[in-house]
């Protein structure tokens, strides 16, 4: 399987879907700003193209800051329901893991939702080596 960068709208249009079924508040109306707003803040978008569609997505960001140090952020990692169970989402995160390496981050950090629905998810991050560090709190204002 080959990783892409989303480079051109036709990428980032190919991986509405998979975004989506992570983040199904985003329509088909909201997704062109809201991922123009996003890849602009200093985030990538990556995919796996199979059988023509996008089967899975992940969206990072590059940074630094005194906590982390140099960071990837993993904000967004999406496999589509139909291609679930073939390795995708690992391959992505391999990908980044091997970014971080080749381009001497620090860490590399992501969140997750904690349910049932999660367990898969969390069984494949603990596989490559994440570790539970710290609860995420929210305000919301």
């Amino acid at each position: 399987m080959i990783v892409r960068i989303a480079e051109t709208e036709e990428d980032i249009l190919l991986c509405r879907s998979a975004i989506q079924a992570l983040r199904p508040s985003l329509t088909d109306e909201l997704y062109p700003e809201a991922m123009r707003l996003t890849l602009q803040d200093n985030r990538q978008l990556i995919f796996i193209e199979a059988e023509n569609e996008a089967a899975a997505v992940a969206v990072f960001e590059t940074g630094y800051n005194l906590f982390r140090g140099k960071y990837i952020y993993i904000d967004d990692l999406s496999t589509l329901s139909a291609h679930r169970g073939k390795g995708y989402a690992g391959i992505l995160l391999d990908w980044i893991l091997a970014l971080a390496v080749r381009e001497k981050f620090d860490q590399v950090h992501l969140d997750s939702g904690v349910n049932e629905a999660r367990t898969d998810a969390h069984r494949l991050y603990l596989n490559k080596r994440f570790q539970v560090t710290s609860l995420h709190f929210v305000a919301k204002v």
